[in-house]
C-alpha cells in the first residue's frame, strides 16, 4: 500500500473552488458566459471525477443503500480539537491522539445499531490510522476494517493532505463496491475536501456523503446523512 509523502501540495485548484464557482466567475469575466458555463461545469466534473445526482434522503436513500453499490464516505465522529492528557485518555489511546467525546461515542454506537437494523449490506471498510477514525469504526461495529495510511493526517490534524492522498481517495470513492454491498470509508475533513472539493462543504463531524461509482472511474453524490439521522432512518423502516 502506497505511503503518503511529506508533500502537502493540494490537488488542482478546481478540486477546491468547485464547479459552481468556476461558472460564477465566467458570468462576470466573459460576455459569452451563457455558452461557456456548461463547459466550465463539465471541466469541474472531469477534474474531480464527481458529479451531483438527484439527492436522496429518508426511505429512498435507505432503499438505495440496501441494494448496495454505494460508497459511504464519512468524517469521524465528534472529537475535541485538543488531545487528551494521560489521565483522561482512553486505555487504547497510547499516543494521546484526539479521541471521540461522549457525544461522538454515543452517536457512533447508535449509527452502528441503525445500519444493522436497516439491513444495509457492508462490504469493505476503510479507516484512517488516526485514533478518532478507528474509534468511530470500532464503536459502529463495522466489519473487518482495513487501515490505510493514505487516509491519515500525518499527525498534522486539520492540515491539508498530500496530493498522493487526494489521488488515492478519489480513486477509492470511484471504485465499485463488491456486488450487493456498500463500502464505508472513515477519515478526516481535510482528506474529504481534498478529494471532493466544494462538494464536501459543510460536512460536520460524523456526517457522511453517499456516492455511487459509475464504473467509468467517476462517481456521483446521491445523498448526505448526518450521524444523528441514522436512528431516525431505522425507526421509519
Amino acid at each position: 500500500m502506497q505511503q503518503p509523502t511529506a508533500d502537502s501540495t493540494r490537488a488542482p485548484c478546481l478540486d477546491h473552488v468547485g464547479r459552481s464557482q468556476v461558472a460564477s466567475h465566467l458570468d462576470t469575466a466573459n460576455p459569452y458566459s451563457k455558452w461557456l458555463k456548461p463547459f466550465a461545469i463539465l471541466v469541474g466534473i472531469l477534474v474531480t471525477g464527481t458529479a451531483q445526482a438527484e439527492s436522496l434522503s429518508g426511505a429512498a436513500l435507505v432503499a438505495t443503500l440496501r441494494q448496495g453499490g454505494c460508497v459511504i464516505l464519512m468524517r469521524h465522529a465528534s472529537s475535541p480539537s485538543t488531545p487528551p492528557t494521560a489521565a483522561n485518555a482512553e486505555p487504547a489511546n497510547i499516543k494521546l491522539e484526539r479521541q471521540l467525546d461522549e457525544t461522538g461515542r454515543s452517536l457512533t454506537l447508535a449509527m452502528g445499531e441503525a445500519i444493522k437494523t436497516l439491513s444495509i449490506p457492508i462490504g469493505e471498510v476503510w479507516s484512517s490510522p488516526t485514533y478518532r477514525a478507528q474509534e468511530t469504526v470500532h464503536l459502529a461495529n463495522l466489519p473487518g476494517p482495513a487501515v490505510a495510511a493514505e487516509l491519515g493526517d500525518g499527525e498534522r490534524s486539520m492540515q491539508a493532505t498530500a496530493k498522493s492522498q487526494t489521488v488515492w481517495l478519489q480513486a477509492k470513492v470511484a471504485e465499485r463496491p463488491r456486488a450487493g454491498t456498500n463500502t464505508i470509508i472513515v477519515t478526516q475533513f481535510p482528506n474529504i475536501v481534498g478529494a471532493l472539493g466544494q462538494d464536501a462543504s459543510g460536512l460536520a463531524e460524523g456526517d457522511a456523503l453517499v456516492l455511487r461509482p459509475t464504473g467509468t472511474g467517476e462517481d456521483e453524490i446521491v445523498g448526505r446523512v448526518k450521524i444523528q439521522e441514522w436512528p431516525s432512518l431505522a425507526s421509519q423502516r
